[in-house]
């Protein structure tokens, strides 16, 4: 037996729609042909991959996950952290591979296929096989244990159970409720010696993705639980559903409503980001033309602007240019102050002028808060 998804109420389906009109909007967006669109998809992706393996101890800056994701050396990440980056990566490109394949079902194989991927860097914890015995979460400031996973012996059953129920659509749950209920389902179960919650969530984005909700880039909310507030409510939700041993009668329902709000959260910040690079974008663009420049600086001045560190390697794809002209351009940039140059020769990098910082700044001030989709809709 598996946890089974709760009744909603009429605060959850409002809530849902809300998300639902959120993530079209959002789609429309990101499929307009801007220059800083690929920016984007790439910064989100980074975020979710650094999110997901923040809560499990591999802390990473935003700038060094999308180095790792973009195939080069990370600035100040250990080798461990490298790892489980690159192994989260593969996991995830696999599953925006997924996402729009025909004839796709999913199976027990394919589950472990992406727990390899993620967890392929420490082969002592059986990356891609079911765990051999039982498995405990810890405190481990205290050593006290938290949670006990299923029994060994039901684990595959209760596998094959979750599986079928992600191919049977025909019971009318919500998409987003099926995904996070994959997620709480197989974390709870906890299959695999190591990396169940890094491979819960990747399973969760995978199923967003299969729904046809947007891309697994953009609908996953890694991002979200990777911040410090949230990974603690997070964990403490987890904790209050699953009580301290497998118990899949228990309600699933405090479990839904915080991924619920979570998802709303996740969707107004990448609708807001949108609207602010786009606002970014055109404010550095402006400065390129005042100066006579080439758009294609604007490239370099938009990351610089967030607040990345432009390298002749990162600088050099986006613009389309040789490692010469990459390399002149960014010169240029420095010698009219808007960039400032750090390191010599390869190790140099460039991050922004106060001029260009200080647009990102104007954009921010702009903001409003991200209300709580739950407070003030009527029902229970």
């Amino acid at each position: 037996m598996i946890f089974s998804s709760p009744a909603l109420g009429d605060k959850d389906k409002a809530v849902i729609a809300e998300i639902e009109e959120l993530r079209r909007r959002l789609s429309y967006s990101i499929g307009q042909p801007r220059r800083w669109t690929g920016r984007l998809r790439r910064v989100s992706f980074a975020r979710a991959i650094q999110g997901s393996n923040t809560i499990e101890g591999y802390v990473a800056s935003v700038e060094d996950a999308m180095a790792v994701v973009e195939g080069q050396e990370p600035l100040e990440a250990d080798k461990a952290t490298e790892d489980a980056i690159k192994g989260y990566r593969d996991a995830m490109t696999y599953i925006l591979q997924l996402a729009g394949a025909k004839d796709f079902s999913y199976t027990a194989d394919l589950v472990r296929s992406l727990h390899f991927m993620i967890q392929q860097y420490d082969l002592s914890k059986n990356p891609g096989a079911w765990r051999p015995g039982a498995v405990y979460v810890k405190n481990e400031a205290t050593g006290e244990i938290l949670y006990e996973g299923a029994p060994i012996a039901d684990v595959p059953a209760l596998m094959s159970e979750l599986i079928q129920a992600l191919n049977d659509r025909a019971d009318g749950t919500p998409s987003l409720v099926r995904a996070s209920m994959a997620h709480l389902n197989l974390v709870m179960i906890h299959p695999f010696s190591d990396g169940n919650g890094r491979m819960a969530r990747a399973l969760q984005s995978l199923v967003l993705g299969r729904e046809g909700i947007l891309e697994p880039t953009f609908s996953s909310i890694e991002e979200f639980l990777g911040r410090s507030d949230n990974t603690h409510q997070y964990y403490r939700v987890l904790k209050e559903v699953g009580g301290p041993s497998y118990q899949p009668s228990r309600d699933a329902y405090p479990w839904v409503r915080f991924a619920l709000r979570a998802h709303f959260i996740q969707a107004s910040t990448l609708t807001r980001r949108v609207d602010e690079y786009g606002q970014v974008y055109e404010l550095v663009q402006q400065e390129t033309q005042r100066r006579g420049l080439p758009d294609r600086m604007a490239l370099a001045l938009f990351d610089a602007a967030l607040g990345f560190r432009v390298r002749n390697a990162t600088y050099r794809p986006a613009a389309d240019v040789s490692e010469h002209t990459a390399g002149r351009d960014l010169k240029i940039l420095a010698d009219k102050g808007l960039l400032v140059a750090t390191g010599e020769r390869r190790g140099r990098y460039y991050q922004a002028s106060q001029l260009i910082k200080d647009i990102h700044v104007a954009v921010k001030r702009r903001r409003t808060p991200i209300p709580d989709p739950f407070e003030g809709l009527p029902g229970p």
